[in-house]
């Protein structure tokens, strides 16, 4: 874009530069930066187009520098990309050549021979190409012209060349006009006073022991150090032979030497400034008493030091990030040192005790991120400190603090002062009566930390055999087989709805036959009770019943054996008459075979009461199997175990 163009002008449509959606800029949070914060252009996100803030000035962005680019980025923050972009500004012809005096002064022999070249100054043009100074002409007159002529930096130069011998008798002053033209549409120029004085005759100009002097020089030299001394001889003898020294482009404003015009020692009259200017080509001239001169030039480069600190400029901060969130973006920032070398390479970190880590992006630019995911309730505020050092000597740090607050999220339970509360309230009481409080807190923050407390209904017990409905009945809750164990023991729990509920319990055993109904099993209650040992009463008791009990026993064995001994023809048989004549079908073998033992029935009817419809269930036979089904039962409904108390 050519300099000094209207602010306001279009640069360019970086939506359609970069194959961005119409709206993109605006949702992504695009934005122009430019080094050291200031702004020179603008962005529309809406359309996308580039618009210049204000007129750029070619020569004071980048002085002599060409070509003129300036760098800048856009910044996308969701998600965060940045992307470089550099705007070359071209020159116009917006500066008129311009020499730094009024007025020149040869002093020429008379004696001097045509085709003597005498260097004029040359004029100042900040503009560059073609736009500067292309040119020298001088006014209109019979002993001289003027003869343009290149430096190897770009620059042109004059050089006043006699075309006809002078004669101080006839004409011992000329007056011209030297006038500079620059290569613009339509062409800029500036003139300057050409006054000629002619001498007597001096036949040898002075000359410079060496035409170019290269000199280096620290930015931090103290004023008045010396810089170089340069040195002319001239042949001649007495005033023509006698050298003084001055600086040939005399601009005392750009210029931060002197020169002593009798020893040639150049020296520092102001402080240089790396940072601002790193090299100067001063001419130095040397003329004699006769007037004739000879020129050389001191080629001065300023070595930096590292005499500034790093910068950092923050793009983007985010004071705030939610805990447990994943890696995230908290700061976006660039670093820059106007030094050179490794005085301007710098190294950027953090604290080692934080969660955060910085990782390097373009340009010297980093982004500040989560290294792992935040617990506000083990710390809820990081203060961060971002140390940039260059790598100068003496090292140089900035430091830049930022303060990031962590947001709560809901990750914490609450949990009670207590693992069980005991409330004790009376009977009867009227409703909502307050019998106690409980208590539970939450490490969130916020609404995250309110608790609200409910009542959760108690879990129903799993039966595995049998299901009991509303009403107190057993059921069973499957089909029985012969694999299942013949001896079952249930516990029968009963509770109410109150708050908390209340319950009792019985123990229900059941024995499984088959074909055979009222069965009867004394309960373990009773053979436990009857195990407990007794109180003296009972004891005494017992023992006169005892007594009694034996008299009738003796009785009924004596007529038992009287009974046996008719039937002891049948009985070695092998047969069992009363048993045969008492149960019609098979009752459940304990043994699996699926019918009981011949013995066991056998025994069975010679227990049993006649008539009375009542059994005494002996020991099984094989108790071991049946105590291995009821194992096997409560292994396939663990569930059962517990909830009803078996073990």
């Amino acid at each position: 874009m050519p300099e000094e163009t209207e602010s306001g002008s279009l640069v360019a449509n970086l939506a359609k530069d970069l194959d961005l959606r119409v709206g993109e800029l605006a949702t992504r949070g695009a934005r122009i930066h430019y080094k050291g914060n200031k702004q020179l252009l603008q962005l529309d996100i809406t359309t996308g187009n580039l618009l210049l803030y204000e007129k750029l000035d070619r020569e004071v962005l980048c002085r002599a520098t060409d070509p003129c680019i300036l760098h800048f980025q856009l910044l996308l923050e969701n998600p965060v990309q940045i992307i470089q972009a550099d705007l070359q500004l071209t020159d116009i012809n917006d500066h008129s050549p311009e020499f730094l005096e009024r007025e020149m002064l040869l002093k020429i022999p008379e004696s001097v021979q045509t085709g003597t070249v005498f260097p004029l100054k040359i004029a100042q043009d900040f503009d560059i190409g073609s736009n500067t100074v292309q040119n020298y002409t001088i006014s209109p007159n019979s002993h001289f012209h003027v003869v343009t002529h290149h430096r190897g930096d770009g620059r042109k130069y004059p050089e006043l060349v006699l075309d006809k011998a002078l004669d101080r008798e006839k004409q011992p002053e000329l007056s011209l006009t030297l006038t500079a033209l620059d290569g613009g549409a339509p062409p800029r120029s500036g003139t300057t006073t050409v006054r000629i004085e002619v001498v007597d005759i001096n036949d040898n100009a002075p000359e410079f022991l060496q035409s170019v002097y290269e000199v280096q020089i620290p930015e931090n030299s103290p004023l008045n150090s010396l810089v170089v001394a340069v040195s002319a001889r001239d042949l001649d003898a007495g005033t023509y032979g006698k050298v003084a020294y001055a600086l040939f482009q005399g601009d005392e404003v750009t210029q931060p030497f002197v020169i002593d015009e009798i020893t040639g020692e150049i020296s520092l009259k102001r402080a240089l400034d790396f940072e601002a200017t790193r090299f100067y080509n001063v001419e130095i001239a040397a003329t004699d008493g006769g007037g004739l001169s000879g020129k050389c030039t001191v080629a001065i480069e300023v070595v930096d030091v590292n005499d500034n600190a790093p910068e950092l400029t923050m793009s983007r901060l985010i004071s705030s990030v939610p805990e447990n969130s994943p890696e995230t973006v908290v700061a976006v920032f660039s670093v820059s040192d106007p030094d050179s070398g490794e005085n301007e390479q710098t190294v950027c970190s953090i604290q080692d005790d934080l969660p955060f880590v910085l990782k390097p992006s373009v340009e010297n630019y980093y982004t500040l991120v989560t290294d792992s995911p935040l617990d506000r309730e083990e710390r809820a505020e990081y203060n961060i400190t971002i140390t940039v050092t260059d790598m100068g000597t003496p090292r140089l740090k900035t430091e830049h603090s930022i303060t990031v607050l962590v947001s709560d999220v809901n990750d914490n339970a609450p949990t009670f002062t207590q693992t069980s509360y005991i409330l004790w309230v009376r009977e009867n009481n009227s409703p909502a009566l307050h019998i106690g409080s409980v208590s539970a807190t939450d490490t969130d923050a916020g609404a995250n930390a309110q608790v609200t407390y409910s009542l959760l209904p108690p879990p129903d017990p799993l039966v595995p055999l049998a299901s009991l409905a509303h009403n107190g009945e057993v059921r069973t809750a499957r089909l029985l087989s012969e694999r299942d164990a013949p001896k079952q023991r249930l516990v029968v729990l009963v509770k109410d709805n109150g708050e908390p509920p209340l319950s009792a319990s019985v123990t229900l055993h059941v024995l499984l036959v088959d074909g055979f109904s009222q069965p009867y099993l004394p309960a373990p209650e009773a053979e436990a009770a009857a195990a407990a040992p007794a109180d003296p009463l009972t004891v005494y008791l017992v023992v006169a019943l005892a007594s009694v009990s034996s008299l009738f026993l003796f009785s009924v064995l004596v007529f038992v054996a009287v009974r046996l001994c008719r039937r002891s023809g049948a009985a070695s048989a092998g047969r069992c008459p009363v048993a045969e004549g008492h149960f019609p079908g098979h009752l459940v073998d304990v043994s699996g075979t699926g019918t009981l033992s011949q013995s066991y029935q056998c025994e069975v009817g010679l227990m049993g009461g006649s008539g009375t419809g009542e059994f005494k269930f002996l020991k099984p036979i094989l108790p071991n199997l049946a105590f291995q089904s009821i194992g096997r039962e409560v292994e396939e409904y663990p569930s059962y175990r517990n909830d009803l108390g078996l073990w």
